[in-house]
């Protein structure tokens, strides 16, 4: 389905590892300005062609724009620098440098990562001290300032994905991918996480995010692109998607009870009631539901 001014168009992209085919995608539109989570079950395909629009992987053939210019051939770093950023499954904080050191290390075009340049503090000093400005902006938003100094080893698995995300926007980026961010993360921390995703396209990015639970999706996602085998079995708005007999045989299986609504600034939890089988909704505020998250990482982590 042709879309209105897409921010990535993807022909003929095919990966191939020894005999078996990873990835097989005749044709993909990724809409602008719109968050589009992208579905399927274990081994569809969907980390390798993150990794092919990325630049971290290169397809045996195929081409793929990101906002008008080609992307083939471009190594991941001059992807990144165009404005195309993306997080990984698995985290890759640097554990031996600080928090704030790890944010800083995100911004481009830093006059202190040139040789000559970075032996006269005189030349960097005043950059360094706005993109810490700009990082500790950050760190409040996702509630890890208070970690700022701290060595990004000592973080648990949901801070580094937060912290992951927070240094993604170093970049200033257009359009955001994000490979499985709920992945082994606190439910409590999911849920903020989820929030966030929203922030984004609020802020004018793009997103194009990996996930495998549709009640999550269905509540943040405009658009749906289901992945099976490597190719493209199913794309649309999620109510459409849900509903589609492929889609459902294929990768939804049984229908969950818990089901998690999200707007801006609030978090709607929709469950059933034991005691009268009727659905209860609670409203809680997002900052809480992230202190409560990182506490009850901390005292796993602490066990």
């Amino acid at each position: 389905m042709a879309k209105v001014d897409p921010i990535i168009v993807a022909d003929g992209v095919h990966r191939a590892f020894g005999g078996v085919t990873a990835v097989d995608v005749a044709h993909l539109e990724i809409p602008r300005g719109a968050i589009t989570a992208l579905i399927g079950p274990n081994g569809a395909g969907k980390t390798t062609l993150f990794n092919l629009l990325t630049g971290f992987d290169k397809p045996d053939h195929g081409t793929w724009t990101f906002d008008g210019t080609s992307l083939s051939g471009v190594p991941a770093y001059k992807v990144s620098r165009m404005g195309l950023v993306r997080t990984f499954q698995l985290t890759k904080a640097l554990g031996l440098l600080t928090v704030m050191e790890n944010m800083k290390l995100g911004a481009k075009n830093q006059r202190g990562e040139k040789f000559w340049a970075s032996l006269i503090p005189a030349l960097w000093r005043s950059q360094d001290a706005e993109l810490e400005d700009r990082a500790m902006v950050l760190l409040r938003k996702f509630k890890l300032d208070a970690k700022s100094d701290d060595f990004a080893a000592s973080l648990s698995g949901g801070q580094r994905k937060l912290l992951e995300m927070a240094r993604s926007l170093m970049t200033e980026p257009t359009l955001v991918m994000l490979d499985e961010p709920m992945a082994g993360v606190n439910p409590a921390l999911t849920q903020s996480l989820l929030d966030h995703i929203l922030d984004l396209k609020e802020e004018g990015m793009t997103v194009l995010f990996v996930e495998h639970d549709m009640h999550m999706v269905r509540h943040i996602a405009d658009w749906v692109v289901v992945m099976a085998e490597g190719k493209i079995v199913a794309e649309g708005d999620p109510d459409t998607v849900m509903k589609n007999p492929a889609v459902i045989d294929a990768y939804l299986g049984a229908h969950q009870e818990l089901d998690l609504g999200v707007v801006t600034g609030r978090i709607d939890v929709i469950e059933a009631d034991p005691t009268t089988d009727a659905a209860a909704s609670t409203t809680v505020s997002a900052d809480a539901l992230v202190d409560q998250g990182l506490a009850e990482e901390e005292k796993e982590d602490g066990k």
